[in-house]
């Protein structure tokens, strides 16, 4: 630490200045003085360069990056968090302060009691530097839940002052106490995220207090009775769900351990319903396709969220296979890959007609792809005599065409069959799904499209990396084309142009490479219009356009 010994200085004047910030404003609440409110607001300019101080040595340390460890640097991104938010507790101090002048008799707070408050926050404050130096886990959540009691003490004397102010007594007096109360309350904002921060330092990794304890309550469920300042947490994937997902394993133990919770595992947090979800899924695939899914070493729910912790799957994303692999690993990956998902449609196929409702989709992401991209969608325009209709309006005309076009036959849907839900282990060799929280029956040709997809609009124009994408997309496409004849399914291919249109086209929304965006959403148009045409004409004699599955 050494090398950061400069900087710990002038952060550790900043904790203490702060810190008589609190005592002072605390004594000027309780007996207001013209002194005291001299001292208060000059005292925040001097607080304000402190910080600004210990953020650009923040920013130059991390610069340099000469001698530093990854903990060196997630403890100064930490300092640079506590440093914000000191200020602005500094800056609350003033706020409380000015409020002070409108209230004209003491007695109101006297009745409130901001006491409790103050001990709270002075004792929050005080923690900061010997938890940052201990690098304690504990005391790092004890700063955070400081918030949570502050909370509940705002809302007691919010509660009281509003029923006074109801009976219409001392209504300035009152509204004024409020606001003093709120800023106490923000404090207590202020310190959530010190003590997140402080967290950080400590794993390494930014994770909020809710999901912090969700991951101490699932462990405790496998029964680890360790220190959590012991577990190894990072973020492996950002969902547009919402959802927290990282690998937590024991910080001694080998990346390739076993399945073993303690050794590691893969954790969720997230909306209730999501993961009650996906955990209902995860037991139904360990039903029907053994080890395909991962298992669930531990479920806890607390309120409107849950969280779990899964078996880590070994191995590659399919995206990493088809890129990377040799060419005889990748075609036995291929075999395997192929064989694991018939395996899955035979064992699971059952007689029962399924719609495809790739348009009803399409219509409710329309507005996500005209944000990113304003002038893709087409307006209706007349050539000469010719009305070519506009992409909303050809959406409406495949909508409608789609309700005719139903699967005879249904089998388990992944849900959301893209590359990077697929994990090949080359060592078993295995293919594992991951991500199940949309498993649901329904038509093949639903899984079928995303994977094809998820393919083609990997943005990469290499011509020797695109044939190998390009290897990957038509030998699933015939590998769906031998299942669908084997299974008497004439019309699979119209359905599929119906999901692949609806692919092409909400990926878009994700794409900001202007001319390949283009491109899918050209294609998507394509082939609506190609479906359009055939109306009226059996769809079993309907043929997608193969060539419109590569770039």
């Amino acid at each position: 630490m050494n090398n950061l010994e400069g900087l710990e200085e002038n952060f550790r004047f900043l904790v203490l200045e702060v810190t008589s910030q609190m005592s002072d404003t605390r004594a000027f609440v309780a007996a207001p003085t013209h002194a005291l409110y001299d001292k208060v607001v000059s005292r925040d300019d001097y607080i304000d360069n402190l910080k600004n101080i210990v953020e650009d040595k923040c920013y130059s340390r991390i610069h340099s990056g000469r001698g530093l460890s990854k903990r060196d640097i997630d403890r100064i991104r930490g300092l640079q968090i506590i440093s914000a938010n000191l200020e602005r507790i500094a800056d609350y101090c003033v706020n409380i302060a000015g409020q002070m002048r409108y209230l004209k008799d003491l007695s109101v707070l006297v009745r409130q009691n901001p006491a409790p408050l103050f001990d709270i926050i002075e004792e929050g404050l005080s923690r900061i530097l010997e938890v940052r130096s201990r690098a304690e886990v504990n005391g790092a959540l004890g700063i955070c839940r400081a918030e949570f009691d502050l909370d509940r003490l705002y809302k007691e004397a919010f509660d009281a002052l509003m029923e006074e102010l109801r009976l219409g007594r001392d209504v300035q007096n009152g509204v004024t106490a409020i606001f003093i109360f709120r800023y106490l309350e923000r404090i207590g904002d202020s310190l959530l995220n010190i003590g997140e921060a402080l967290l950080f330092s400590v794993i390494g990794e930014k994770i909020k207090i809710e999901q912090f304890q969700a991951l101490q309550q699932t462990l405790s469920k496998t029964g680890f009775e360790g220190d959590l300042g012991d577990i190894d947490f990072r973020s492996i994937w950002g969902t547009r769900s919402g959802c927290r997902i990282g690998r937590v394993s024991h910080k001694d133990s080998a990346a390739d351990a076993p399945a073993d919770p303690t050794q590691g595992g893969i954790f969720k947090e997230g909306n209730l319903k999501k993961i009650r979800r996906e955990r209902e899924n995860l037991e139904l695939w360990a039903r029907v396709s053994p080890g395909t899914g991962p298992r669930i070493f531990s479920y806890h729910e607390e309120g409107d969220s849950a969280s779990m912790l899964v078996e880590f799957l070994p191995g590659c994303t399919w995206t990493e296979v088809v890129l990377t692999a040799s060419e005889d690993v990748l075609e036995d990956a291929i075999f395997v890959f192929e064989q694991t998902v018939g395996d899955i449609w035979r064992s699971t196929l059952e007689l029962g007609e399924a719609q495809l409702d790739a348009m009803e989709q399409l219509t409710n992401r329309l507005p996500a792809v005209r944000h990113v991209h304003p002038d893709f969608l087409r307006p209706p325009r007349r050539l000469g005599g010719v009305e070519i209709p506009g992409t909303e309006e050809l959406v409406a005309r495949c909508r409608a065409l789609e309700a005719s076009l139903r699967a005879p036959m249904t089998v388990l849907l992944h849900g959301d069959f893209n590359a990077n839900n697929i994990v090949f282990d080359q060592s078993a060799p295995r293919v594992h799904y991951v991500d199940l929280h949309r498993t649901r029956r329904g038509d093949f040709v639903q899984d079928a499209s995303v994977f094809l997809i998820s393919f083609f609009r990997i943005p990469i124009f290499e011509p020797a990396l695109r044939r190998r994408i390009n290897r990957m997309i038509g030998s699933f496409y015939d590998y769906s084309a031998e299942f669908a004849d084997d299974i008497g399914d004439g019309a699979w291919q119209a359905r599929l142009a119906l999901g692949l249109a609806r692919s092409f086209a909400t990926s878009t929304r994700f794409e900001l490479n202007y001319d390949f965006a283009r491109e899918m959403f050209l294609r998507a148009h394509f082939l609506m219009e190609g479906l359009a045409a055939h109306q009226d004409k059996p769809w079993e004699d309907y043929r997608l356009p193969r060539p419109i599955l590569f770039y």
